[in-house]
């Protein structure tokens, strides 16, 4: 049964997030908020973590990965992106988006789409996750919180913590409840071509940068 932590959604409890931390960094697998709704974290060089995240949302082999970033500062590290996506990022983090970019040879080739050889990259505006992501002190691996149903279609997002610790706790570490964060999932926008363009359209709003 997984380690259910009641945090404050606007001033965590830095001790319960250390928690987290070290469960990542253990290996382990963490839901926690984000500013779109629940996802899943584990550690960017764990591929038992992973494998068991590919197994309890029933993944795709050619599903993109996303890296969850505190800020841009690492950006470089991880992905290729030229300046004018560099200013378009700027403008758009941290917020509700995920942008599809080049994966540099820094990341772990499971992560990386097999044929696209790309990565996402998503500074989520929450306090919770961006303190779990300071106390890492490098970018998790994350996706949505959601699991597909008896007949491969996706269910609804979770709704808290709770409810989450009620349906799949058995499966996770540590959940990270900081109450209802949303039910929406980020816009997605692909800058690997001359022209951004949009994947999915989510809680980001294109206007807005």
């Amino acid at each position: 049964m997984s380690q259910l932590l009641h945090v404050h959604p606007e001033n965590p409890q830095r001790r319960l997030l250390q928690v987290a931390a070290k469960t990542l960094a253990d290996g382990g697998l963490v839901a926690y908020p984000t500013d779109t709704s629940y996802a899943l974290a584990c550690h960017i060089g764990d591929k038992r973590a992973l494998d068991r995240i590919i197994a309890l949302r029933r993944l795709r082999k050619n599903h993109q990965f996303t890296l969850a970033c505190r800020d841009l500062s690492e950006l470089g590290t991880y992905a290729r992106v030229d300046n004018s996506s560099y200013r378009l990022l700027k403008r758009a983090t941290p917020g509700p988006f995920t942008f599809i970019l080049r994966a540099s040879k820094e990341v772990p080739k499971r992560l990386v789409h097999e044929k696209r050889r790309t990565i996402g990259i998503r500074v989520p505006d929450h306090p919770v996750a961006q303190m779990l992501l300071e106390l890492m002190g490098e970018p998790i691996m994350t996706t949505t919180l959601r699991l597909p149903d008896v007949d491969g279609e996706e269910q609804d997002l979770f709704i808290d913590g709770e409810d989450i610790a009620d349906r799949i706790g058995k499966q996770l570490d540590v959940i990270i409840d900081a109450g209802a964060c949303g039910l929406e999932e980020s816009t997605v926008i692909d800058l690997t071509e001359d022209v951004p363009q949009l994947v999915r359209q989510g809680k980001g709003e294109l206007d807005a940068i």
